[in-house]
Parts: structure tokens; C-alpha cells; sequence
């Protein structure tokens, strides 16, 4: 078996193609995919990760639990313009759902399964932090029973996505980010903006997917998706934002990383939701994360058509 993961998921288009990813990759062993409140509601993201395990027929194999349907301390704030009423854009509108989410709550879930496999399971969060968040204020010592964390989330040396100075995940629930970054983790990594804005899938690679039920639930779930970054950007491309998370946690060495000291705004008008990163040691305190720098964009891009194509 591969490694041990949790996905935490919030899925929308993205996180969608992450799940696409980890499981067809056969890098790993899924022990779970937990659910929470973020692009869409956590029950829609619940319903869409359901659909996601069917079309690649691993609903038995792979449990779905619900998390927290709300941040810690703040009001919903959904992303239905970019990624479509349903979160996928769609995609499975028509797909009846035969497997519903598992029994059980997505931060006992997490701290089980660190407790039963201590030293060997990968958290990959691709959503706000708010189940790892409350997972960490039940059992503070999972930051030492877990091995990593792999966190899509924030951007240190750029623009925000949401806001001028802040990326989605990390605005959403900024608490739980700072609970996050805090805890002590031994192995944290950011993906953050910095690097995922320079994994871009075209429509020219996208085509290279065939015409199978994975390509072509790629292409209609991405398609709105591809004008909106149109419309901002001038170039027909899905930014693959968590994507790239699963696909560090199955090769680390696409992403290049430098260990900082980070922290989250969470009390500015302007500002809340900023991941704020310490490149001078101005703040004279120990590096608590992994920041990813750079991208080999072509290995990633690599990695994820050959997956989808087998």
C-alpha cells in the first residue's frame, strides 16, 4: 500500500481534481476524505466528493466523512461565481448519488486514525482549516502522532484571491488557520498562490485526456471554471491550486521550499486572512513552516495527464 492520507476537502472544481488525482495515482492508501464548510457548503461538498468516488468507482473502498459546516468564528463565504452553483461546475448534476457519507465527524475521524497509525498518516488540506482546527483543540498531541501536513492555502509573496492580501482557504477561516500554524506541527508545507499560479492546465493538455469518462468530466467541470481565469487573465487555463497539494504529498520534490516563520492576520480591516511570512527573521522566532518557492510546472503537469490517462 502507498502512503496514508486524509484528504480535507471543501470540493469545488480543484479539490475535485485533487481526489482525481490521489486516487488514480495509486500513490497512496485513502484512509479517509473529510468534508467542510468553504467553496460550497459541506453538505454540497460532502454530496460532490460522494458523486467524485463513484465516477472512479472507489466509493466502497474510500469513506466520506462531514466536518464542520461553518468557520470557527466567522459567516459562510462561498465561491459559487468561479466554481458554479454545485461547486464542480455541474459536472455531476445528473449523477444519482448511490453511497452517502460515512457515520461519524470528520476531526474525530482525523484524530482516530492518527491515533491508530501514530508516525505515518499525511493530512493533505485543500479547504479552510477549521477540522483540523477543532481535531487540534480535542487532542493537542496530534500534532506530534501525525507525519505531515500538507496545507493549500495562503501566498507570501504575492496578491491575494479573494481579497488584495488574501488567499481563499486561509480568509475563510482565518482562526483556524492561526490554530494551524501554531499547533507545532513538526512537517507543515504551504502550497500556497505563489507556486499553484504557475500550474496551469490549458486546454491544449487538457485534450490530451481523451475522450473517457475522466476527460471529459475534467473538461465540463473546468469549463466555466477556464473563463472566469479567461476573463481576468486573458489565457484559457485551470489554475490548479489544491492539485498541486496531493501532488507534493506524492512527489515533494516538484516544489522547492524554504522553512519561515508565518502567521495570520485575523484583527485588520484591510488585511484579515493574510499569511504574513518572516523572510528577514525580523520577528526573531523559530520557522514554524515549509513555504513552497517554485514549481517545476512541467513535472506536476506531467504527473497529473499520465495519472488521468491510465
Amino acid at each position: 500500500m502507498g502512503k496514508k492520507v486524509i484528504l480535507d476537502v471543501d470540493t469545488g472544481v480543484d479539490d475535485a481534481l485533487g481526489i482525481l488525482l490521489a486516487v488514480r495515482s495509486g500513490a497512496f492508501e485513502v484512509l479517509a476524505i473529510t468534508t467542510v464548510n468553504g467553496n460550497v457548503s459541506m453538505r454540497q461538498a460532502t454530496d460532490n466528493t460522494c458523486k467524485l468516488l463513484q465516477l472512479l468507482e472507489a466509493e466502497e473502498a474510500i469513506p466520506v466523512y462531514q466536518g464542520a459546516d461553518r468557520p470557527l468564528m466567522r459567516e459562510s463565504y462561498f465561491e459559487h461565481r468561479v466554481h458554479g452553483k454545485d461547486g464542480i461546475g455541474g459536472a455531476l448534476a445528473d449523477m444519482p448519488l448511490h453511497k452517502a457519507a460515512s457515520d461519524g465527524f470528520a476531526a474525530d475521524v482525523i484524530i482516530e486514525q492518527a491515533k491508530r497509525y501514530p508516525g505515518e498518516v499525511t493530512l493533505i488540506m485543500t479547504a479552510p482549516l477549521t477540522n483540523l482546527a477543532l481535531a487540534l483543540r480535542t487532542a493537542p498531541e496530534l500534532t506530534q502522532l501525525v507525519k505531515e501536513v500538507i496545507v493549500m492555502g495562503g501566498v507570501v509573496g504575492s496578491y491575494g484571491n479573494v481579497t488584495p492580501t488574501a488567499e481563499y482557504n486561509i480568509y475563510v477561516d482565518p482562526e483556524a488557520a492561526k490554530i494551524v500554524f501554531h499547533a507545532g506541527f513538526p512537517s507543515l508545507t504551504l502550497v500556497g498562490l505563489d507556486v499553484t499560479r504557475k500550474a496551469l492546465l490549458t486546454k491544449e493538455r487538457m485534450d490530451t485526456l481523451g475522450d473517457t469518462p475522466i476527460g471529459r468530466y475534467v473538461r465540463e467541470s473546468t469549463a466555466d471554471y477556464m473563463q472566469r481565469y479567461y476573463e481576468r487573465n486573458g489565457v484559457y487555463a485551470c489554475v490548479l491550486h489544491d492539485l498541486l497539494a496531493v501532488g507534493v504529498a506524492i512527489r515533494s520534490d516538484i516544489v522547492t521550499t524554504k522553512h519561515y516563520y508565518v502567521d495570520v492576520e485575523t484583527r485588520s480591516e484591510l488585511c484579515d486572512g493574510q499569511t504574513v511570512c518572516d523572510f528577514q527573521n525580523r520577528l526573531s522566532k523559530q520557522p514554524n513552516i515549509r513555504v513552497c518557492t517554485d514549481v517545476d510546472t512541467d513535472a506536476f503537469l506531467d504527473l497529473f495527464v499520465r495519472t488521468l490517462q491510465t
